[in-house]
């Protein structure tokens, strides 16, 4: 889709349908919504404030304007509910623009003007979020239909908003760069198993590299073992597929002095049967997604790159296939991670933290000082936050705090869990340094209680994003499955600890 800019009057706009950013319970008094009422011969104050459109968050009403009524120079209305004047942020920019070309895309339109109608704040970052969204908005999950495919497109859109053209065409390539790397992990984690094993979602990672300037490294078993990474290594042990830890680093020519060296390290397992401990039959299939943190680390790389940020960071990936068979891990078993700790395994499906460990442990010694984990590591959090809020927990409380406003910025929601002493108790074990589950209380809790335990000497946080990673509903301004979770606020994350390191 070409994206550009409409710097004319909104009535002159080369497009088949213009979408509308409309508040609730909006009147129509004076600015754009009244100029457009009236050049559009009324219809608009026709339909607001009636049953039909009230205005609320991802309402819409698709309206055709006749030849001889109106001066614009399109021929179609969309009109789009954002909710409330005041909670209008970036995060409802985005959301208002995927519905808008969904809806448009829906009813075969080819060129749109969006009018986000952005009312105060970063001016840049709102362009941006319609951008992004518009994107985002376009992406399905019909790779391998050849029936009932959806062939259509928005072919060019045009962000039609009074301002400065550099500011806006700076929001724009933003916009551009955050959302094809949102798609590019929905993409990854979309692909069934058999597309993307370990060894593939390296090659990926691989060419990311080669596209953008980052530095690729791709350990195989043989230097694993090298390593001592006994916990992955088990993990992969069941699997015809062979292991992978996948290592991106971004160094910028011209970095700024920052405090230490920031990692994302991503729980890739391309498949989870849960092991020698088997998940049942249904539901089994979205196991494929279980990589999504993963593949949320290597499309953040991607556009970290891109967007030239200038601080360095390291993107760590452990890739593995969890499968149960005569070489499988086993409950009962005692591991010893590449820290030295050792684990006794009671349940093979929980895998993730065991990969974490010694993904963790790597970083570190690749000179990593704070450490973001995103991982689809336990099914309690959806229980506890539904598929709503993501869980964030750490033993940083100030980088817990960054993560959550970089979420709030760009979107994407953290609920901070605690992690008191009390819970590591759950998980000390009898035979070995600790356990690898810690009973059915606190589940999410303590999973990142074992997580820590590899994190000394770090400032480090832990996104559990298996509630939110994947959609089983389709949103007015989503396509239903992989969402792309945390791939915003990691860039974001980013975006501020440069802004800081700046300022010092």
């Amino acid at each position: 889709m070409e994206i550009g800019i409409c710097a004319t009057n909104f009535a002159e706009a080369a497009v088949d349908a213009l979408a509308v950013a409309v508040y609730k319970d909006e009147k129509i008094e004076e600015g754009h919504l009244k100029e457009l009422d009236q050049m559009a011969g009324g219809i608009i104050s026709s339909v607001i404030g009636t049953d039909e459109f009230k205005g609320k968050e991802g309402e819409t009403v698709y309206l055709h304007l006749l030849p001889e009524v109106g001066r614009l120079r399109a021929r179609r209305l969309l009109l789009v509910g954002v909710g409330e004047r005041d909670k209008y942020r970036a995060a409802q920019v985005s959301q208002m623009a995927g519905t808008a070309v969904r809806a448009l895309r829906s009813r075969g339109i080819k060129t749109v003007g969006l009018m986000p109608r952005i009312a105060d704040g970063d001016f840049a970052r709102a362009v941006s979020a319609a951008v992004e969204g518009a994107i985002i908005g376009l992406f399905e999950t019909d790779k391998y239909r050849t029936i009932e495919k959806e062939e259509r497109n928005i072919e060019r859109c045009l962000i039609i908003e009074d301002g400065d053209v550099n500011l806006l065409q700076r929001g724009i390539e933003r916009g551009r760069i955050v959302g094809e790397a949102v798609n590019l992990a929905r993409e990854l984690a979309n692909e069934p198993s058999a597309f993307m094993t370990p060894t593939i979602l390296a090659e990926r990672a691989r060419q990311v590299a080669e596209r953008c300037g980052l530095e690729f490294d791709a350990l195989d078993p043989a230097r694993m073992e090298k390593e001592g990474m006994g916990a992955l290594l088990a993990v992969a042990r069941g699997s015809e597929e062979p292991a992978r830890l996948i290592v991106l680093r971004y160094a910028p020519k011209a970095a700024t002095p920052a405090d230490g060296l920031l990692a994302l390290v991503g729980k890739g397992v391309t498949f989870d049967t849960g092991g020698i401990s088997i998940k049942p039959s249904e539901g089994m299939d979205q196991m494929k997604y279980d990589m999504s943190g993963g593949a949320a680390v290597i499309a953040a790389m991607q556009a970290i790159a891109q967007l030239r940020i200038p601080i360095p960071v390291l993107g760590v990936v452990p890739a593995v296939e969890n499968m149960p068979s005569g070489r499988a891990y086993k409950p009962g078993d005692v591991l010893r991670s590449m820290s030295g700790k050792t684990i006794e395994v009671l349940n093979t499906d929980a895998e993730g933290r065991l990969i974490l460990a010694d993904a963790i442990a790597y970083a570190k010694k690749l000179g990593a000082t704070r450490v973001v984990d995103a991982a689809t590591l336990t099914g309690a959090v959806s229980i506890a936050l539904g598929d709503v809020n993501a869980a964030v927990l750490g033993t940083d409380q100030s980088l817990i705090a960054e993560i959550i406003e970089a979420g709030r910025e760009v979107g994407e929601k953290f609920w901070q869990l605690p992690l008191d002493e009390e819970y590591s108790k759950q998980i000390k074990s009898d035979i070995a340094d600790i356990k690898n589950v810690g009973g059915r209380k606190a589940g999410t809790i303590t999973a990142a209680a074992f997580i820590k335990e590899f994190t000394e000497g770090l400032k480090w946080a832990h996104l559990d994003i298996a509630g939110t990673a994947w959609s089983d509903d389709a949103k007015p301004y989503r396509a239903k499955g992989p969402t792309g979770l945390p791939v915003r606020t990691f860039i974001r994350l980013v975006e501020r600890e440069a802004q800081k390191a700046a300022s010092r």
